[in-house]
């Protein structure tokens, strides 16, 4: 029995040891490339309007590297796939339904979410094949439940007043490459416990959903970009369960309690891999916490303006990476408020070698910023030859954050949302996978099908406590010391 325990050791042993990495298949190896990309990108737009302020035009060379992307060609329209060259950061992978067909919306209903109408958002987001939504005019969109997205999806609300409020709202579980432009969404609930479609062959039950304004669970290469969030009763984003290669830019966020959430939990280890950037958006009115609130991972929050918190505006546990740069903090009035960072339920001792830093950020109305680890010394500044735009430009960068043209202050509100709620289960579908271009990114990314690491890792471990137990027994406690002692080192 002995030498058949061995052989399946020897045989589980590549398969224990990989699931127990707590990198994810497609985080970025080079985070800090990744960061210094953007800081190129973001200087050289600003560089060219310097150029071309005499001339400039309003509506584009704002200095924003996205917006200065797409928004100076006036037919843009003509070519709305342009949009997906312009991401930057951890979601510059994200392909969204580039070079897919274009799918007008044109109905606003969503009265059946097992057979979902043609000419739906419903619709349009559960098929297989990339997809270009966008929409035949201004549209109120009351979900009946959870929007269930599929892969290779672009929902653009270019040209349009788009709202999404209602049951569950956007979730994107189990897939890729999504871009979500231009939106508005709020007053989002909890729904759920019922079937619903999330591809043209797949019904599946759905738990009770939280909530949230868009949740993202165990997918990649995620673009949020010029979205206008507020008032829904869990997180207006949150991206947990392994999600990596994830983008939330030039977007508005107003009247909520928890903003942004990033990560499941302190113990789920695959979040280790996550990574996030956060740039260009405005952090407004009626906002308590969370700005994100970080579990794990990296974290890259360059160039965003924060003009109200009423507890802290960055948050985290369990050893987060935080890389805090050309930011402006405006402090609240309350004298208990004014630090930018909160280390949750967490001891000096412990927090004490996390690395967060702060470079280039403007700190107003007695804010400040409690830098950790690596973070307290110079050498990054020293490792790159790139500097980050200075918190004091932070008003040209985020001129145009959330929807194009609309109200800055987001009140459309029916109630304000709180508490939490047990999350949903099911799968999204799958979608196809892209062959990947022979550049930087293209490595970074990869276009395999996420797995699910938390399952994987529960069967072998839970495979390899039956074994030490059955050793144990049978043959004593000092054998089955030795072996734990082997697979741990």
């Amino acid at each position: 029995m002995l030498s058949v325990i061995c052989i399946l050791l020897v045989s589980f042993f590549p398969l224990i040891i990989v699931s127990l990495n707590l990198t994810l298949p497609h985080q970025h190896p080079y985070p800090e490339a990744v960061v210094q990309d953007v800081q190129r990108k973001v200087n050289e737009s600003f560089s060219r309007r310097q150029l071309l302020d005499a001339t400039i035009n309003t509506q584009c060379q704002t200095g924003n590297p996205i917006d200065d992307c797409w928004r100076c060609d006036p037919n843009w329209s003509k070519n709305r796939q342009r949009l997906a060259d312009c991401a930057i950061g951890f979601g510059q992978g994200a392909m969204g339904g580039k070079n897919g067909k274009y799918y007008v919306v044109s109905d606003s209903s969503d009265t059946d979410v097992v057979n979902p109408k043609p000419g739906t958002l419903r619709h349009a987001v559960i098929q297989d094949e990339p997809l270009w939504i966008i929409f035949s005019g201004d549209m109120y969109i009351i979900l009946k439940h959870e929007l269930i997205v599929n892969s290779y999806k672009t929902i653009d609300g270019r040209g349009a007043k788009v709202h999404i409020t209602g049951n569950g709202c956007i979730t994107l579980q189990y897939i890729s490459n999504v871009i979500i432009h231009n939106i508005h969404i709020y007053n989002c609930r909890p729904s759920g416990n019922t079937d619903i479609r999330s591809t043209p062959t797949h019904v599946g039950h759905r738990g009770r959903s939280d909530g949230d304004g868009i949740s993202i669970f165990n997918s990649r290469n995620i673009w949020i970009d010029h979205c206008a969030l507020s008032h829904c009763t869990d997180g207006l984003i949150d991206a947990i369960m392994g999600s990596t290669g994830i983008t939330i830019s030039n977007s508005y966020f107003t009247h909520h309690d928890e903003v942004i959430l990033l990560g499941h939990d302190d113990g789920y280890l695959p979040d280790s891999g996550m990574q996030v950037t956060i740039a260009f958006n405005h952090f407004g009115v009626g906002l308590v916490q969370r700005m994100p609130r970080c579990r794990r991972g990296y974290i890259h929050v360059v160039n965003n303006d924060f003009t109200e918190w009423q507890m802290y505006a960055i948050g985290g546990s369990a050893n987060p990476t935080i890389n805090s740069q050309g930011n402006r903090y405006t402090a609240p009035v309350d004298a208990n408020a004014k630090e930018v960072t909160k280390r949750v339920d967490t001891d000096e001792g412990e927090w004490s070698d996390w690395n967060w830093r702060t470079e280039g950020d403007v700190m107003v109305n007695g804010a400040f910023f409690v830098p950790s680890g690596e973070g307290m010394s110079n050498q990054y500044a020293k490792a790159s030859s790139m500097e980050p735009q200075s918190g004091a430009i932070i008003d040209q960068l985020t001129l145009n954050a959330g929807v194009f043209g609309a109200p800055r202050d987001n009140s459309i509100s029916i109630s304000y949302g709180g508490g939490t709620t047990t999350g949903a289960t099911g799968s999204g579908g799958g979608g196809p996978t892209t062959n990947g271009e022979n550049d930087f990114f293209g490595m970074m990314f990869g276009s395999a099908t996420p797995q699910n690491l938390s399952t994987t890792t529960t069967i072998l471990m839970s495979l390899l406590i039956i074994l030490v137990l059955y050793i144990t027994n049978n043959y004593g406690g000092q054998l089955s010391l030795q072996l734990l002692l082997l697979l741990l080192l």
